[in-house]
């Protein structure tokens, strides 16, 4: 312990003294330019301050031990000067004004006086002038008066808060902003005065300002205040820091504009870009395939989250099946099957939503059945838990749409070409805003573009299924063995709905256990391909039924082709005489078969091409072909080799490379060429038809 330091006993400690900060740079006094002048009780100068030097023009040794009357006051005012001097001496009070005085350069000059009567321990009396340049004073005073006045009456919200970041001066402004007087900010910081605004962050900046000097301009922030408690309000904030003449702080200077509506403007113009946006976008990602199901799962993709945290798209079962009457459904119960579910994030309303594929029949209390049977948009834009039930499909289902926070729903009927097939329900769980009128029409606007998206792909898969259906019922289903060959075959439609229908095969058991093998394409597609298809296919079988020469057989189904109007075709014929081991074989326009043969590399065979079937009158040629035991013939269409990014070359040295192993079981074969040549999206069908030699049993002697 430092007894140096130890007060005595009994003895109060020492009180600290008040916090003093020297300046360190000129202040208001000397903008002011304040002179202090002392002068005894005759009269004569005492002392002479610095700023009397300037405001006067008379050096300290020239103004020391002189009277001051004499000095300064001209000879018509002095007997006024005089008069007052003795009145303040007297002790008859202060005196405060303004005087002409003398400067030393022989001009006079108007001053701000204020003097007073001072008296040391002795009991000497003295007198104290301060002094100021009067044109200086009013300029101060009137900028003063401006700034407050400014300050009162601006329609902008102002405050100053000192360096603890509380209130010392708020204007009336501010105070209508927020709602309480300035007396109850006074003293208090932003977050003891408005606690439902973000005030953590506005005070940091704050700090940031005091610290840095730099302003922070046109800070956004949103909250309430007693002035309006019910409703949030924008707000931009402008904080400046507030430094004395010698650059030290005082605090700062905060502005307050309420920018509500304009940001509701704002927020208006940038949601209806975001609109707008979404719905070009909508053009351009819904509708990408002939698909049923992907388009609705593209709509799923585009109104989630964009426009709700959950959408269901379901279809009018009817729609699908054919059975559906005109104008949408009337009926008390609507049978719907669900095509998508999307979710912005996992959460039990999807598995409160129909398993997609399944079918659901809903009645009339269903909002979504009041969507479809209405063909308007059914809004529940606060989801009670009493109508929970009309959105959900059961009790379960309503437990889960409960868990996962519905609170907000909308039907939007799907309507193409003025009939109602199907609906697109959009749930709110994380979004905290219900469905309002604007999202009525955004929801109606991607409905109605999905909805002829939805109904193409509908079109174009019960084209399909027409063309695929005729397609198989004119093919052979299980060719007839024959004699001295091993077969195999596929037939591969085309992924999109109208490419389908022009590609067939056929094996024909003729006469002496020979076998006509055919491959053949009719040009086109869709059903008038199918049904072409099927009159070249029944001819070809008739002519070849006849154990013609595969030449005449193409000579006289080029003039049936002919016969049959703008129709074109591709086709090979091969006729196979097992006892002689020899195969003959013409073309029709058509791309070549391809021979296998145990220890040789696979062969594209050189063969005549011949014109296609319908241009009329070029005659075909037929090829003999030697073919041993354990030979492979390899027939197909341009589906399984042509693309559009590989040249046919290319893809036919492909074809004959995966054709390397002539031991490999004929099914297996079928399934890699069909595997490695074939992509699921080809425009396209293709026939594939695979004939093996075998050793023809002998017939036994009778």
């Amino acid at each position: 312990m430092n007894t140096a330091d130890a007060s005595p006993a009994g003895a109060e400690p020492a009180r600290p003294g008040p916090s003093v900060d020297p300046a360190t740079g000129p202040g208001l006094l000397d903008v002011l330019g304040v002179a202090a002048v002392v002068l005894d009780a005759e009269g004569r100068i005492a002392l002479w301050s610095p700023q009397a030097e300037e405001l006067f023009g008379y050096t300290a040794g020239e103004a020391l031990g002189r009277f001051a009357a004499k000095l300064l006051v001209d000879e018509r005012n002095l007997d006024t000067v005089l008069a007052l001097f003795e009145r303040v001496m007297s002790g008859g009070g202060s005196w405060a004004g303004t005087f002409p005085v003398r400067h030393k350069d022989g001009s006079t000059r108007s001053a701000e006086f204020r003097n007073m009567r001072l008296e040391d321990s002795q009991g000497r009396l003295y007198a104290l002038g301060i002094a100021s340049d009067q044109a200086t004073l009013r300029r101060v005073e009137r900028d003063l008066a401006l700034s407050m006045r400014l300050v009162a009456q601006s329609p902008i919200g102002l405050a100053v808060l000192d360096p603890e970041l509380r209130y010392v001066l708020v204007n009336p402004a501010l105070e209508r902003i927020n709602g309480i007087s300035a007396a109850r900010h006074v003293g208090r910081r932003v977050h003891e005065v408005l606690p439902r605004l973000d005030a953590a962050s506005i005070e940091t900046a704050m700090r940031e300002v005091m610290s840095t000097g730099r302003p922070q301009l046109n800070r956004f922030t949103t909250g309430r205040t007693p002035a309006d408690p019910e409703r949030d309000h924008a707000y931009s904030v402008s904080l400046y820091r507030l430094d004395d003449p010698a650059g030290q702080p005082l605090g700062i200077a905060a502005s307050v504009v309420d920018v509500t509506e304009q940001h509701k403007t704002s927020m208006a113009v940038a949601l209806a870009r975001q609109r707008l946006a979404l719905i070009a976008d909508a053009s351009v990602r819904i509708g990408t395939t002939l698909d049923l199901w992907v388009t609705a799962r593209e709509l799923g993709d585009i109104a989630v989250p964009q426009l709700a945290d959950l959408a269901t798209i379901d279809v009018l079962d009817a729609i699908l099946t054919g059975d559906h009457p005109p104008g949408g459904p009337t009926d008390e119960t609507v049978r719907f099957r669900a095509l998508a579910v999307k979710a912005a994030r996992p959460t039990p309303a999807t598995l409160a939503a129909d398993p997609v594929g399944s079918i659901a029949r809903y009645d009339a209390t269903r909002v979504v059945t009041q969507c479809v049977q209405s063909a308007r948009p059914v809004l529940v834009a606060h989801v009670t838990a009493e109508e929970m039930g009309s959105v959900a499909r059961d009790a379960t289902a309503a437990t889960l749409l409960a868990e996962a926070g519905l609170h907000s729903y909308l039907a939007v009927p799907l309507i193409a070409r003025g009939e109602v097939i199907g609906a697109m329900g959009l749930q709110r769980t994380d979004n905290p805003l219900p469905f309002d009128q604007d999202d009525i029409l955004l929801a109606s606007e991607l409905a109605a573009r999905a909805a002829v998206c939805i109904d193409n792909a509908r079109w174009y898969q019960k084209q399909r299924h027409a063309a695929l259906t005729l397609q198989r019922h004119l093919l052979p289903h299980q060719p007839t063995p024959t004699p001295g060959l091993e077969i195999a075959y596929r037939y591969q439609p085309a992924a999109a709905a109208g490419e389908v229908g022009g590609d067939w095969f056929d094996v024909i058991p003729l006469p002496n256990d020979k076998t006509a093998l055919v491959v053949g394409d009719v040009m086109g597609s869709g059903i008038n391909a199918a049904a072409t298809m099927g009159q070249l296919r029944t001819a070809a079988r008739t002519l070849a039924e006849l154990d013609l020469d595969p030449a005449a057989v193409l000579t006289r189904l080029d003039h049936t082709t002919t016969g049959l109007g703008h129709t074109m075709a591709t086709c090979v014929i091969a006729v196979y005489d097992p006892h002689r081991n020899q195969c003959r074989i013409a073309t029709a326009g058509h791309l070549p078969p391809v021979r296998t043969r145990p220890g040789r590399p696979p062969e594209l065979l050189d063969l005549p091409t011949g014109a296609p079937l319908g241009v009329g009158g070029v005659p075909f040629e037929a090829t003999a072909l030697d073919l041993d035991v354990g030979d492979q013939l390899v027939l197909y269409t341009d589906g399984l080799v042509e693309t559009r990014d590989e040249d046919i070359d290319v893809r036919l040295q492909v074809l004959t490379a995966l054709l390397g192993d002539p031991e490999r079981p004929l099914e297996e074969t079928c399934d890699l060429l069909l595997g490695e040549l074939r992509q699921p999206d080809d425009r396209d069908d293709v026939a594939l038809l695979i004939a093996r030699t075998r050793p023809v049993p002998e017939t036994p002697r009778r």
